[in-house]
């Protein structure tokens, strides 16, 4: 009994595709989700350095900044499935060595032309790590418990990359030259790209049939038109320019084009079959719909630090830390949480949780409240990162293991989808309650009014230039108007939580923890003796 037993334990990690210990691998994964996380927060600081030092022009300031999300949230899919074809060790690996060169291109730069290639190439690499380390983690993880586990500490490490990528860029620039900030992952994948040589185990999907590339490069030109269309919309661009409503058109068509291609393939690029389990379509909507109240709301909080309550920008990431640090807890927690409340009541709950942390916020005035704010954000992170917990999890364990790097790259492009129409919704909402209140200020020119109508720091600006009585009173009227936009946002993404509480009654009950049948099932008489022999 007890060698049967052995056998079989022996069976799951060989059906795991285990070669080393699942934990060691977990900490491999991690490494390389934190590189990701890093680069997509930690030349924001630099920019100013950037700027003067290669001096871009507006344009290719901006494609500087974005192009690295823009590539990197419209390959995931195409880098996704081909991992599932190909094998998602062999794609994680190349994105290593394409990440680790293009960070030396970065640092070399010497043209913000240059520098926007490498950015792209480090979008190109993202793109082939981050859906590689969850669909590894699925294969890794048969249990649903332990990767309840191991998605808690993924999400814990991304939230702690996300964070301490603006801290770890400040201390660079302060003792060295902007390119630091890149030269930091070179070491890290020359370490990383042999140990995932050595330890990570291969895994692929079903290869059946040829794999699609003209849907895989509508899937990337489509999603490349909506997410750029987005972040035109979220920068502020008029909504009738044909540089915002082109991309949103040609990308919508190319992504309808690519569902009903998908549909008539006997062998599809991504299963959408996914979709009809109530499970799945569900946790999708709850992670688009928890980044889309969120994410611009916590770029409109970094301005209401520093623009009304004059914090420095070091002092506006360490208010910020708390909301990380109860995100990292409840990562680390998560799997305890959802064994005990299930994910229905786990993603409605963080949902309920976050909304009541916006609420409070809205408490928030034109003065300090240290004691509030710290509150709010411990909330904040603690809710955001019940929910997201909950509908990673559950996105991850309806999905099929042939079609787990697709289901990764699925929830990481709602991530970034997500995000974008957040920062472009709310950033619309804010606007509209924010301008109003600059129309009538008494002694200011209705030119100046309108020009400090456009932002909270524009209207510094024109205060400046006005001076004496009349600058003073633009800049307290910007002031309550901003913070009256602020709780206007606040409410705005209160009431876009609760509705993803109420989508979260769809989720399961209870959290369904058995073992995939390849994984439990009993060996053959024979293959007991097998073991035995090997032994």
């Amino acid at each position: 009994m007890s060698g049967t037993t052995t056998a079989a334990a022996a069976l799951r990690r060989r059906a795991a595709g285990a070669g080393a210990n699942r934990w060691v691998v977990l900490v491999v994964l991690c490494v390389s989700l934190l590189l990701v996380a890093l680069d997509a927060t930690v030349l924001h600081v630099a920019v100013p350095a950037v700027t003067e030092d290669l001096k871009p022009g507006a344009i290719e300031l901006l494609w500087i900044v974005d192009v690295y999300p823009l590539v990197c949230a419209s390959l995931l899919i195409l880098f996704g499935t081909l991992g599932d074809r190909v094998g998602r060790r062999r794609i994680l690996l190349l994105g290593y060595g394409l990440f680790g060169i293009a960070s030396g291109l970065a640092a070399c730069a010497h043209s913000a032309q240059v520098l926007i290639l490498a950015r792209a190439l480090l979008g190109v690499g993202g793109a082939m790590i981050m859906p590689a380390t969850l669909s590894i983690l699925r294969q890794v993880f048969p249990d649903r418990r332990e990767r309840a586990v191991a998605i808690g500490v993924w999400s814990a490490v991304a939230a702690v990359g996300a964070a301490v990528g603006p801290l770890l860029g400040g201390f660079l620039l302060e003792h060295f030259w902007w390119g630091s900030v890149f030269l930091v992952n070179i070491p890290l994948m020359l370490i990383s790209l042999p140990i995932g040589r050595l330890l990570l185990p291969e895994s692929r999907g079903d290869r059946n049939g040829p794999w699609d590339v003209v849907g895989a490069l509508m899937a990337a030109g489509g999603l490349f038109g909506v997410v750029l269309g987005v972040k035109r919309l979220g920068g502020g661009e008029p909504v009738e320019s044909a540089w915002t409503v082109a991309p949103l058109l040609v990308g919508a068509v190319l992504l309808v084009l690519f569902v009903r291609r998908q549909r008539r393939r006997t062998h599809p690029l991504v299963d959408l079959s996914m979709f009809r389990r109530p499970a799945f379509s569900t946790s999708v909507g709850c992670i688009v719909l928890a980044m889309l109240a969120l994410v611009g709301l916590e770029l409109i909080a970094a301005q209401y630090l520093q623009l009304v309550l004059g914090l420095s920008p070091l002092q506006t990431g360490l208010r910020l830390l708390p909301l990380t640090f109860a995100a990292m807890a409840a990562g680390l927690f998560g799997a305890r949480m959802l064994r005990r409340f299930g994910p229905r009541r786990m993603v409605c709950f963080g949902f309920c949780l976050t909304a009541v942390s916006v609420l409070t916020l809205t408490a928030m005035g034109g003065r300090d409240n240290t004691g509030l704010l710290l509150f709010g954000f411990l909330l904040l992170g603690f809710g955001l990162e019940m929910t997201l917990f909950g509908a990673y999890e559950s996105m991850l364990s309806e999905a099929p293991p042939a079609q787990a790097g697709g289901a990764a790259a699925i929830g990481e492009t709602s991530y970034q989808l997500g995000a974008g129409i957040g920062i472009a919704l709310l950033g619309s909402v804010m606007n509209a309650a924010y301008a109003p209140g600059l129309r009538s200020v008494p002694g200011v020119p209705t030119s100046a009014s309108a020009s400090a109508g456009h932002s909270l720091g524009e209207a510094y600006d024109v205060a400046s230039r006005l001076g004496g009585v009349r600058g003073a009173a633009l800049r307290d009227a910007a002031r309550h108007a901003f913070v009256h936009g602020l709780h206007v946002t606040l409410l705005v993404s209160a009431g876009l939580l609760l509705l993803g509480a109420v989508m979260a009654l769809r989720l399961p009950r209870i959290m369904h923890c058995e073992l995939p049948a390849a994984a439990v099932a009993v060996p053959a008489p024979r293959e007991v003796a097998e073991s035995r022999i090997s032994a």
